[in-house]
């Protein structure tokens, strides 16, 4: 019976025997793989090293750190013994690193590398709380990870009666993690999360994914999140073998060696995926040419839902056999499914995976709700383009009077930690969590998400602007990178764009236009020109009140690291607003 995290485990010894449990890339290019049994070994040990420091059931630790399958023995290692782990972005400012630390007060760190270490070692000596810090790299003077699992290993007959003594202890109600909002919006809240939260919601979204056990899966987004985390528990639950990416940049190569069948994404890598198809398409040339541009046209219009006419057909047929198996190719010929979460996924690209034989799955969530509210569903054939599937077996949700989605049931967290007033202000009295996202089902109880509530805005005049959906509409340009819509209190939509820089400068060189750098080229006349044009496009596709009417372009790419976009790549828009109030206010004071 699995009611709580580590008790997935026990499936490695009872039905799966797998020999790649756990894998990743290791330097200079050889996959190390751990099995079942010595995941759990790892596990085990580590228990046992920290009961053996002295940890004890109501403990913190927290863990910066990169996607490896040490992080899985130390989280498991932890949950055995009712010690909560608080998963720490890597890549976060160190006045967010400071109030974490501060606030959940974690009683050891462990951290990745060194460059992480020397980043965070002053906050360390200002963390009271903190009496441990240990690091998974191998570090000179600096205790490793490897010393836990060492004392836990020597001392197990001792501590292993400990060890079982407290897991027949742990409820699935009881507190498993703590994991903080990325704070796109302010301070990060600390969101309290049971085993049973997770469980149920692993469970669940289990039921509408079609690959059997002894599946390969990559995981690359970062653990620390709880759509990337709970999928790996996922993964875990379904007896897939879990291999890690080496980094972002390494996938596609990871792609091909390991041949996942499955793996999740966000939708901004689809759509980089999609922007290099087009990319290579260009350089074709003659019949070549006309195939692609054949393949293209008929993939992104693709919908089984829809009856097609017979000249579709036909081309559809001519592309599936003559340039789609080259799609999959790059992509690796066993990936089956593909599940894109954290921001709207466009239309366009989940026609074309779908037609090209991957099932694209699209779901909705937060991390208060641990985290999927509704996920595409493989059975019955229960896939929708522009929507985020159906609502999971068993969750009460509703929609408020504006639209607002609210939820009951067993994947709503326990609370905010330290912060009974602020878990009111988002739990009501009958037990519904109010998301702060605006929604609506169709005849066929689909659901599709329009907005945040609290992004939506009003003009002077009165209308109401919700600015994700025009700003999605944006990024499906290949000159855009990054868009924000403005406008709030004003006449007038307008946008900021942050272009990418690499589609432009290949037009830039191709139109002959010479520059010095990024802000000289987006004064020129032709490039402004062009992106006048891409938001043209927009605006005769939306209402008039969404209209873009002014527009500037940025000179700077947005990431996570100059702070613009949050660990899970979302808008950080007060963050945003700050930064170019000037050019803000040229846009609506300049006349």
């Amino acid at each position: 019976m699995i009611t709580r995290i580590f008790d997935i485990l026990n499936q490695y010894q009872t039905i799966y025997r797998l020999d790649d449990a756990l894998a990743f890339k290791k330097a200079p290019g050889k996959w190390v793989k751990y099995s079942g049994d010595e995941y759990i070994e790892h596990v085990n040990n580590i228990s046992c090293g920290l009961l053996h420091l002295g940890f004890k059931p109501g403990d913190r630790i927290a863990i910066i750190c990169n996607n490896r399958p040490e992080w899985n023995f130390c989280d498991m290692g932890m949950a055995q013994i009712g010690v909560s782990s608080v998963p720490i972005y890597p890549t976060i400012s160190t006045a967010e690193y400071e109030y974490i630390l501060n606030h959940s007060a974690p009683n050891m760190l462990l951290v990745s590398d060194k460059l992480l270490l020397e980043k965070l070692r002053p906050l360390v000596k200002n963390s009271p709380s903190i009496q441990h810090l240990y690091t998974f790299n191998q570090i000179e003077g600096e205790h490793n990870w490897k010393e836990i699992a060492v004392a836990g290993k020597d001392h197990a007959a001792e501590y292993m009666p400990q060890v079982r003594e407290i897991k027949d202890s742990i409820r699935p109600d009881d507190l498993f993690t703590i994991i903080y909002t990325s704070g796109t919006t302010g301070t990060p809240k600390g969101v309290m999360l049971s085993h049973h939260n997770l469980i149920t919601n692993i469970k669940q979204t289990a039921l509408r994914n079609h690959i059997p056990a002894g599946g390969r899966a990559l995981s690359f987004l970062p653990i620390s999140h709880i759509y990337e985390r709970m999928m790996n528990y996922h993964f875990q639950y379904k007896g897939y073998s879990l291999y890690y990416a080496e980094n972002m940049g390494a996938i596609m190569e990871n792609i091909k060696e390991v041949k996942p069948h499955i793996f999740t994404t966000v939708p901004r890598l689809l759509e980089r995926i999609y922007a290099g198809l087009i990319d290579k398409g260009k350089e074709l040339k003659g019949i070549k040419k006309l195939l692609f541009q054949n393949a293209i046209d008929v993939a992104i219009r693709y919908n089984p839902r829809k009856k097609m006419s017979l000249w579709y057909c036909i081309k559809f047929m001519m592309a599936r056999w003559l340039v789609f198996p080259k799609w999959v190719e790059v992509l690796g010929r066993d990936v089956r499914i593909i599940v894109s979460g954290g921001a709207p996924l466009q239309t366009r690209l989940s026609h074309l995976f779908t037609a090209i034989g991957i099932d694209l799955l699209e779901g909705y969530g937060l991390t208060e709700t641990s985290p999927v509210i509704a996920v595409s569903d493989l059975r019955k054939g229960k896939l929708k383009s522009g929507t985020v599937g159906h609502v999971l077996d068993g969750l009460d949700v509703k929609l408020a009077e504006d639209g607002e989605i609210l939820c009951k049931g067993y994947n709503i967290m326990l609370g905010y930690y330290k912060d009974a007033e602020m878990t009111a202000q988002v739990i009501d009295k009958d037990g519904y969590f109010h998301t702060g996202d605006i929604g609506s089902f169709d005849s066929e109880g689909f659901l599709t998400i329009t907005d945040r509530k609290k992004e939506i805005f009003k003009l002077s005049n009165g209308k109401y602007v919700a600015p994700q959906t025009i700003e999605n509409r944006l990024k499906e340009s290949f000159f855009v990178d990054q868009a924000i819509v403005i406008g709030e209190n004003q006449k007038f939509a307008s946008a900021l764009i942050s272009p990418d820089f690499s589609q432009l400068h290949k037009w830039s060189f191709e139109m002959g236009i010479k520059f010095d750098n990024n802000a000289d080229l987006l004064r020129n006349v032709e490039v402004i020109n062009l992106f006048q044009n891409e938001v043209t496009k927009i605006n005769k596709n939306v209402g008039h009140t969404e209209q873009i009417k002014r527009f500037r372009l940025i000179p700077e790419e947005w990431n996570t690291q100059t702070g613009e976009l949050s660990a899970t790549l979302k808008l950080k828009r007060k963050f945003l607003l700050e930064k170019y109030a000037a050019v803000i206010d040229e846009i609506y004071f300049r006349d």
